[in-house]
């Protein structure tokens, strides 16, 4: 069985880790930095919110433009050239009286090119892990997504508190100047996976191509909605608890850490099947005990038990590959995690909305139970097609000859 040291000695896989990691913990600087400038200039609620899940938004949009582009680029010039552009458009926003509509059209670029960017990382993982490390690979990455943010969010609050909100933003325009440098020289550099030229037409036609098979519609579902229903809940941590939020946040991410090891580590590959649609239920299955203001403890209990079932994302992510042609891997897995973070943030908007009309653990308990919903319909569902594909236990990826014949 692999181990995660293992991983770190596979060539490029240590430098494409860290351009990964410090990537994320620019993303969480600079949103808190931002959202805290934008509602000290504003006063507005929603202005400040839009400013910390804007770029994630605005990913929807970069999924259905430019994502031909993921496997299309030089991995390496391509991971390099939009960490600069991130860093550049980053510095921008820290300029003094900058207007507000300035701000967003800045955040609607940079929303584009992290859309961008998400794919060309996910498939030039595919390229550097053997096929049966790549889950161990996802776990690893995953983990320090959370970690990550949890040291972004933390250092960010020092930093505003040290260097005022502008001066927190322009640590984050530093930090995405070290994800470009990390990216130039520790990645090899390597050919686009695929030939042709990018364009909004060809994003399209792959996306339909992507979306015309019936499984792999379930796997997108599956990473997408019941995921980021219950990041919705954990969205409404602060106005459910002020003084507590960060420690149901913690609790939430030691939560997801368990789940994604465990996942990544120890199921065999002859479970991982079986327990996909079970761990993903266990997200939305201890939410419902808010309804009845639960004491602090069964609180962070709950919300422990709820995160490990993020693991369920590494068995649908396998699903997936599993599923799509190896050219296309980077654009299959930029669409994921541009889908992803925008239901991420429809589902933050929409637990505020729910929360502003009735109270904090009502809005939790609504999205927790529509999650389950969705997930139980998908796994039945799933249960009862017959695939024209069948996926074995190993993760084996069809042949694009043939992923070509049953799509069309």
């Amino acid at each position: 069985m692999p181990r995660y040291r293992d991983l770190f000695r596979t060539p490029e896989f240590t430098p494409l880790f860290l351009t990964g990691a410090v990537h994320t913990a620019a993303q969480t600087v600079v949103g808190l930095g931002l959202a805290t400038l934008v509602y000290r200039a504003t006063g507005s609620p929603l202005l400040s919110a839009l400013a910390l899940f804007g770029p994630s938004l605005a990913q929807l949009l970069g999924a259905t433009t430019l994502l031909s582009a993921a496997d299309r680029l030089p991995p390496r010039a391509a991971i390099a050239g939009i960490a600069l552009f991130l860093a550049v458009g980053t510095a921008v926003l820290a300029i003094p009286g900058l207007p507000t509509w300035a701000v967003f059209t800045v955040l609607l670029a940079e929303g584009l090119a992290a859309s961008l960017g998400g794919g060309v990382r996910h498939g030039l993982l595919n390229e550097i892990l053997a096929r049966e490390d790549h889950l161990l690979g996802r776990s690893v990455t995953n983990m320090s997504v959370g970690v990550c943010q949890i040291l972004g969010f933390a250092g960010g609050g020092v930093l505003i508190a040290v260097l005022a909100p502008r001066g927190t933003v322009l640590v984050g325009a530093g930090l995405h100047l070290a994800t470009a440098l990390l990216a130039r020289a520790g990645l090899g550099a390597r050919p686009p996976r695929a030939a042709g030229r990018a364009s909004v037409g060809e994003t399209w036609r792959t996306n339909r191509r992507l979306l015309s098979l019936p499984a792999r519609r379930r796997a997108y579902l599956a990473l997408w909605v019941p995921n980021g229903l219950i990041v919705g809940c954990e969205s409404l941590f602060v106005p459910y608890d002020p003084e507590r939020a960060g420690l149901l946040f913690a609790c939430a991410a030691l939560g997801m850490l368990a789940g994604d090891t465990v996942v990544g580590r120890f199921v065999p590959a002859r479970l991982r099947g079986r327990v996909r649609f079970p761990l993903q239920a266990l997200l939305a299955a201890p939410f419902p005990v808010f309804a009845l203001d639960p004491a602090l403890p069964l609180a962070l209990l709950a919300v422990t038990v709820s995160a490990t079932g993020y693991g369920a994302s590494l068995l649908h992510q396998e699903r997936l590959m599993a599923l799509v042609p190896e050219e296309l891997s980077g654009h299959a897995l930029g669409l994921h995690s541009s889908g992803m973070l925008a239901l991420q943030g429809v589902s933050a908007a929409l637990a505020g909305a729910l929360a502003q009309y009735t109270s904090p653990r009502t809005g939790m308990v609504l999205l927790a139970l529509a999650s389950l919903v969705v997930t139980f319909s998908l796994a039945r569902a799933e249960a009862r097609a017959r695939d024209p594909i069948s996926v074995p236990p190993s993760g084996s990826r069809p042949s694009p000859r043939r992923d070509r014949r049953r799509t069309a």
